[in-house]
C-alpha cells in the first residue's frame, strides 16, 4: 500500500463543467475512502503555467465554492503553483518531512511519461513510484483530448530541465552564506578552498544545505547537488562544467588527468588549467595538494582505510612522477575531518595507528581507543619528503571536528548513513 498518493490535475480541462465537476468529486472521495486507512499523505496537485490555459472556463484551478470543490480539499492536502516543477518539489518536501518513500501518483494518462520526465529529475532511487491513470480512476470520458504528446521530445525534455533548474535558482539559501575556508599557504596561482554547510537548497536536515554529493541512497537528487555546485562555483570563481570529483573507494589509487579514468579512485592530480577538482568529506579528510614551482595540483579523499594505504604520499609520488614535481615544493592542506575527539575504532584496527606513532591513538587499551587519523597523515606526509611547514591542518577553521560542529559541517559519525557531503577542491587559473 502506497504511503503517498499524489493527483495530478495540473492544467486539468473537462469536457462538461457541471456534470464532470460532480464525477470529479465523487471519484475523489473514492480515492480518499481506499488510501485514507493506509496513506499518510494525500496531496492533489493543481495548477496552470500557461495564461491560455489560466484563461479557459474549463480549467480546475479555478474551480469555486459553489462545485464543492474546496470542501473535498479538506481531506487532501492541496499544492498549487505556476509551474510543475515548483508543485512537485513542494509535495517532495512534504513527503520528506514525514519521511516516506512510496508513492502512488494518479495522472491523466496522456500525461504520465511527461510527469514522470520531472519526477526522475526531481526524485532519487530511494523513493518507489507507481502509477495509475486517472482517466481510468472515473471510467469516463471526462477529459477534453488531448493535444499533448505522449512522449516528450528532446526539445521538451530540455524545457523541462530548464523549467527544473530555473526554479531551484529562485530559491533562497539555507543556514547561512555560503563559506568557503582558505589556506594562506596556497599561492593565488590556484583557486581552492575547502566548504561547509551552509549556502545551499539541500533541505534535509542532515544534508542541509550545501549538499555536494547525490546517491542512490540520499533524498538530494543530482539537480540540487548542481543547484548547490553552481552556486559554490559562483562564489569561489571556478567552472562548473570542469568539475571533477573523486570515484571514492576508501583506497589509494590515484587518477593522473589525461590518462585512462580508473572505475575508482581516492586521488587525482592534473596540471591543466581552469580544471576543478575535488576530494569529498564528511568526517574523512579532503586533501588538497599545491605545488606552486611545477604548477600541479592535485586532491585526496582520506578515511582510515585511506590513512593506512597511504592515499595521500600516492597523491604526492604521483605528481612527483608526471610533472617532475619536488615534494619539498609541495603545499599539503588537511581540510575539516572528524577529530580524536569523536572517531574510535576497534582495538585490532587502532593497532596499525599505534604502530604507526603511538601519539595516533588514546586509550590504547580500551575495546575502541580514539583515533587521530589527522596526525597520521601528518606523520606519514613528513616522512614521504614533505616539508613541516607546508602542510597546513591547523587553524582557520580547518583542524575543527566535522563531529562536533552540527552547525558548520555535515558528519557520518554523527548523522549516519543519509549525511551531507562537503568537499575540498582546487584548480589552476586559466
Amino acid at each position: 500500500m502506497a504511503e503517498a498518493v499524489v493527483i495530478d490535475l495540473f492544467g486539468l480541462k473537462l469536457n462538461s463543467q457541471k456534470i464532470c465537476h460532480q464525477t470529479l468529486l465523487k471519484t475523489l472521495s473514492g480515492i480518499h475512502h481506499h488510501h485514507a486507512p493506509e496513506a499518510k499523505f494525500l496531496c492533489i496537485m493543481c495548477g496552470s503555467n500557461s495564461t491560455k490555459e489560466r484563461d479557459g472556463e474549463n480549467d480546475l484551478s479555478d474551480v469555486g465554492a459553489g462545485n464543492g470543490f474546496p470542501l473535498l480539499t479538506r481531506d487532501f492536502e492541496t499544492v498549487s503553483n505556476s509551474s510543475v516543477a515548483a508543485s512537485l518539489y513542494a509535495i517532495k518536501q512534504k513527503i520528506d518531512e514525514k519521511n516516506l518513500s512510496h508513492i502512488k501518483v494518479i495522472v491523466p494518462e496522456h500525461r504520465r511519461t511527461f510527469l514522470k520526465a520531472f519526477i526522475n529529475q526531481l526524485f532519487t532511487e530511494v523513493y518507489e513510484f507507481e502509477f495509475e491513470d486517472l482517466q481510468g480512476a472515473w471510467g469516463e470520458s471526462l477529459l477534453k483530448p488531448s493535444t499533448e504528446i505522449n512522449v516528450p521530445t528532446t526539445h521538451q525534455l530540455e524545457e523541462i530541465q530548464s523549467e527544473i533548474e530555473s526554479y531551484l535558482r529562485s530559491l533562497p539559501t539555507l543556514k547561512g552564506d555560503l563559506t568557503i575556508i582558505t589556506s594562506p599557504l596556497i599561492p593565488d596561482t590556484f583557486i581552492h578552498g575547502f566548504t561547509t554547510r551552509t549556502g545551499g537548497i539541500s533541505y534535509i536536515p542532515t544534508l542541509s544545505s550545501l549538499n555536494l554529493f547525490s546517491s542512490c541512497r540520499r533524498r538530494d537528487p543530482k539537480v540540487v547537488v548542481q543547484e548547490n555546485l553552481r552556486r559554490l562555483a559562483n562564489a569561489a570563481g571556478f567552472n562548473a562544467e570542469k568539475f571533477y570529483r573523486i570515484k571514492t573507494d576508501h583506497a589509494n589509487e590515484v587518477w593522473v588527468m589525461g590518462k585512462k579514468e580508473p572505475e575508482s579512485y581516492d586521488g587525482i592530480v592534473t596540471n591543466q588549467r581552469g580544471v576543478t577538482i575535488t576530494a569529498l568529506g564528511a568526517d574523512c579528510i579532503p586533501i588538497v595538494f599545491a605545488d606552486p614551482v611545477k604548477k600541479a595540483c592535485g586532491v585526496a579523499h582520506s578515511g582510515w582505510k585511506g590513512t593506512l594505504l597511504g592515499v595521500a604520499m600516492a597523491t604526492v609520488d604521483a605528481m612527483t612522477a608526471e610533472y617532475g614535481c619536488n615534494p619539498e615544493d609541495i603545499v599539503v592542506v588537511l581540510g575539516p575531518s572528524v577529530g580524536p575527539c569523536c572517531f574510535t575504532l576497534p582495538r585490532e584496527q587502532a593497532a596499525s595507528f599505534h604502530d604507526l606513532h603511538p601519539s595516533c591513538v588514546r586509550q590504547f587499551d580500551s575495546l575502541n581507543p580514539y583515533v587521530d587519523i589527522r596526525k597520521a597523515t601528518r606523520i606519514l606526509l613528513e616522512r614521504g619528503g614533505i616539508l613541516p611547514q607546508h602542510i597546513h591542518d591547523q587553524k582557520e577553521d580547518l583542524d575543527l571536528c566535522t563531529s562536533c560542529h552540527p552547525e558548520k559541517f555535515f558528519s557520518h559519525v554523527r548523522d549516519g548513513l543519509n549525511f551531507g557531503t562537503q568537499i575540498g577542491f582546487i584548480s589552476i587559473r586559466e
